[in-house]
């Protein structure tokens, strides 16, 4: 085992003295998720204290787009036309789902309209409009937007398709984000929660029944304890740890571009292994390159280096991204006539070359002999009629690409820029108990955020806005389960 996927040492109760200081809640990690663990503990009368490795707070929650995914009828939704329903929200993200578990997205789908409110409560509005075009994020303040695969298929026919992105109302993408977590702290601090920062948890300590009864700290030179009968575990994923990516997830390795904080580094992951928490998912990456904006582009095709079609171009960013790792040496073109082409101002996908003709284009790509040729005529034949019969792409997207000369994007791994984190962590209950792999949780342990398995969703399945969306609703529940037992809990050692 690398130092990397090393697992901490678990520490007896003994070493808890008499004057350790006591806790009834202590949360790990001041992101969205345990921030909001923390606030609703705090809430519900717990004495909470909250670890946060960094200076500040945020976590890597601050450099996300804005985005939190919530349906089933928000005001939002109401407010802007866009008809949704718990029933089919909670269709969709089962279709979306790797292992769907039920209870979870059940949950997620039915408090999905009262987070929204109390999120809001924070201190600021989502604003009441809706941006229709596609893009990967709205370009102004706009309130709500498709992020997923909702109108894609074969989940359109799944389930009703809805706008489920709200956006925080700030121009640009981390921006807004960061404007929420101050809100957030600020409620925090105001609802009594102790907030320590420079400081992280090293170690689990537990007793003789397995049960966790407090933790090891460390700040700078300073090393402490903690007795607490509850741990929340929100310290974020394991993108930034080179061991924990090469085993489970080898193709971020590959990836030159990181969506995650310096503390991304899978100790949250680890500290509950350590104490025989069952992992989930750990192989599943957020991994993408968009080919959109512009939307013109999606009238495009996707080929590989067979000179075939493999996916729709209509699809999700990280839905193309995914399908595009599983080819042959991640390679994949977009190409696009010149009636459609349009050039972005920040290409993730460069421009290749422009090509008089499929020949020419073939033999530049080393592609075999007649293949796109052979792709694009049963695809003109068909986008002439609106309808693609081999990947049903959205008719609106569909258009002949007829008029030479053909603009080649290159989506090929190490060239498009790909960005990526991971999706994997801990297993947990619908409450954010963490699970061995029995079932059996682990008394006084729960995980929110990015270090737990939550909506299981995969690459191909994942919507923006889950991770704040999932992270800041699921760290509620495990801060109010968290407080909730306490009651039941004795402080001796």
């Amino acid at each position: 085992m690398s130092k990397g996927t090393a697992l901490p040492d678990i520490l007896p109760a003994s070493v808890l003295a008499a004057d350790t200081p006591s806790y009834d809640v202590v949360v790990v990690g001041f992101g969205i998720a345990g921030g909001c663990a923390a606030l609703e503990a705090a809430r519900d009368g717990a004495r909470v204290l909250l670890l946060e490795r960094a200076a500040v707070h945020g976590g890597t929650s601050s450099m996300s787009g804005g985005h939190f995914y919530l349906g089933g009828g928000t005001v939002v939704q109401r407010a802007t036309g866009q008809e949704d329903s718990v029933e089919e929200m909670y269709k969709y993200l089962v279709a979306v789902s790797k292992q769907p578990e039920h209870d979870k997205i059940r949950a997620y789908c039915e408090g999905s309209v009262e987070h929204c409110d109390w999120l809001e409560a924070l201190g600021f509005e989502f604003e009441r409009s809706y941006y229709p075009e596609k893009a990967v994020i709205q370009p102004g303040t706009e309130g709500l937007m498709y992020t997923g695969n909702e109108k894609v298929w074969p989940f359109k026919e799944q389930a009703v398709p809805a706008p489920r992105g709200h956006k925080v109302p700030v121009p640009g993408d981390t921006e807004g984000t960061r404007m929420v977590m101050d809100l957030l702290r600020d409620r925090v601090e105001e609802a009594g929660v102790e907030v320590r920062y420079e400081t992280g948890a090293t170690n689990l300590v537990v007793d003789e029944a397995g049960a966790v009864a407090g933790l090891a700290w460390k700040s700078f030179d300073d090393t402490g304890l903690v007795r607490a009968p509850s741990v929340i575990i929100a310290a974020g994923g394991f993108v930034m740890n080179a061991d924990m990516v090469a085993e489970h997830t080898p193709r971020l390795a590959e990836n030159p571009w990181t969506l995650g904080s310096t503390y991304d580094d899978g100790l949250g992951i680890r500290l509950g292994a350590s104490v025989g928490g069952e992992l989930k998912h750990m192989d599943e990456p957020f991994i993408t390159a968009p080919i959109y904006p512009p939307s013109a582009l999606i009238t495009g095709i996707v080929v590989n280096a067979e000179g075939e079609r493999f996916v729709a171009e209509d699809s999700y960013h990280s839905r193309t991204s995914q399908f595009v790792m599983e080819q042959t040496d991640s390679t994949a073109y977009l190409i696009v006539d010149s009636e459609h082409v349009e050039y972005p101002k920040f290409p993730l996908v460069p421009l290749i070359d422009g090509y008089e003709t499929i020949d020419e284009l073939e033999d530049a790509l080393s592609l075999p002999a007649g293949s796109v040729a052979k792709t694009l005529e049963r695809y003109n034949e068909y986008a002439a009629r609106g309808e693609d019969p081999d990947f049903h792409k959205g008719a609106e997207w569909l258009a002949p690409q007829t008029t030479g000369p053909w603009a080649v994007f290159d989506l090929r791994l190490g060239k498009a820029i790909y960005a990526g984190f991971t999706l994997g962590g801990l297993r947990v209950t619908v409450d954010g108990q963490v699970q061995r792999p029995d079932g059996s949780v682990v008394a006084g342990l729960y995980a929110a955020g990015a270090c737990a398995s939550n909506l299981a969703q995969d690459g191909k399945g994942y919507c923006s806005g889950t991770q704040l969306g999932e992270g800041s609703f699921f760290g509620r529940r495990a801060g109010a389960a968290a407080a909730r037992a306490r009651s039941s809990v004795s402080f001796s050692a």
